[in-house]
């Protein structure tokens, strides 16, 4: 079906893709400027490591209502309008973060905030630069430029909001309020720059019947995807949020800036394999998520063992090993989601996608509310093994229940 288009499409002289990849970043930004803080909120504000840690929960909490939206809101009523209230989000949670000072609320609000910001351009965005990544838009582009394209907006944007955070957190003045502030300027001015992109998608029809998404129901989605989607963010939650705060003793003084360097580590593999992750996937076989799968659960084995021994170099090798791995695998996942997904529930199926993948940031929560009677070791460890039955379930589905389309 041929979505009717709320407006006609005008091709900028420069590529429009460009436009919604650098909404996108600052989005992006805003969801992970918060992660290598969570060492200074709990030194300067005292609050507990289940506490901090329970702060990236109550993002998940903002992601997922985005994730399962605003797919079909852009869907209904275009992507232009859902992306632009996205990046008010965005504007609105950083206010909130440098206001956190005043208690745990407005932490709160921040990072719920924050999630709806990142879920929305996340979903949106990347089923918006897939469209903008084909002709007539772009007609250089390759079929896995909009997943490239996307991932790496995502990855950039995020390593950013990290190190600019974590480098005034460790040296810098009002390191709690003015990181959120210089998010709040820089974006600002690129706010209008989503209005501007060509819209894509908007088509009349009730709003409940965007809300279905009846490619969820696919085999290959429930048994090779949604197996694989969690640990694409079990692998962040633990190489640069909780990680830091296992091995606060060993790096002492120096803690925020190391968070900061695993962040930047994590997500800067990620953003470097991710041209040759397009190359690891194949259209006939889930050899992309088995590799990216593989590669986060040797990270979670080597976060155990830097853990046990204390070790700051050893936790630079979960950031490397572990940034590949979600290099690898948010490419090979969007683009079995997009192998998967019909045109008119390309958007929802990658919000579900998403939300099942944010589903593994609340790891570090779990782990440290298990700390107290069973060590800290001991719960990576079981991590480990719950990844090689999730390998061993991909290998058994790795041809099987293939799209057709």
């Amino acid at each position: 079906m041929t979505a009717t288009l709320t407006a006609p499409i005008a091709i900028p002289a420069t590529r429009p893709w460009i436009s919604v990849y650098a909404v996108m970043f600052f989005s992006t930004w805003a969801g992970n400027q918060f992660s290598p803080l969570l060492l200074l909120y709990k030194q300067r504000e005292h609050y507990s490591a289940l506490a901090v840690n329970g702060f990236l929960g109550v993002y998940v909490l903002g992601l997922g209502p985005a994730f399962l939206l605003s797919g079909a809101l852009s869907d209904r009523y275009g992507r232009r309008p859902v992306m632009f209230g996205g990046v008010l989000a965005a504007l609105a949670a950083s206010t909130a973060l440098a206001c956190g000072g005043s208690g745990p609320v407005m932490i709160c609000t921040g990072r719920f905030l924050a999630g709806i910001a990142v879920g929305t351009a996340t979903c949106v965005g990347t089923s918006w630069l897939k469209e903008l990544s084909a002709p007539p838009f772009d007609p250089r582009a390759d079929a896995g430029s909009g997943a490239r394209r996307a991932t790496t907006s995502f990855a950039l944007g995020s390593a950013t909001g990290a190190l600019v955070a974590g480098l005034i957190a460790q040296w810098g003045p009002w390191a709690l309020q003015l990181p959120y502030l210089i998010h709040v300027a820089l974006t600002l001015p690129f706010a209008w720059l989503v209005l501007r992109a060509p819209e894509t998608a908007g088509s009349p029809g009730p709003l409940r019947d965007r809300l279905r998404v009846p490619a969820v129901g696919h085999r290959r989605f429930l048994r090779v995807v949604a197996v694989a989607a969690p640990w694409l963010f079990v692998a962040p939650s633990l190489a640069y949020g909780y990680l830091p705060v296992l091995l606060e003793k060993t790096t002492g003084t120096v803690g925020i800036a190391y968070a900061t360097l695993l962040t930047v580590i994590a997500l800067g593999m990620s953003a470097l394999v991710q041209p040759w992750a397009k190359r690891l996937d194949r259209m006939d076989s889930a050899r992309g998520l088995v590799i990216a799968i593989s590669l986060i659960t040797v990270g979670v084995a080597l976060a155990a063992t830097a853990n046990h021994l204390q070790s700051w170099i050893a936790g630079l090798g979960v950031a490397v090993v572990m940034g590949c791995g979600i290099g690898v695998g948010m490419v090979s996942g969007i683009l079995e989601v997009q192998r998967i997904a019909g045109p008119s529930d390309l958007a929802g199926l990658t919000g579900v996608f998403y939300a099942i993948a944010y589903t593994g940031f609340l790891t570090p929560t779990l782990l440290a509310a298990t700390a107290g009677t069973l060590g800290t070791t001991g719960p990576l460890l079981a991590v480990t093994a719950i990844g090689l039955l999730c390998v061993l379930a991909l290998l058994t589905a790795y041809r099987k229940h293939l799209p057709t389309r």
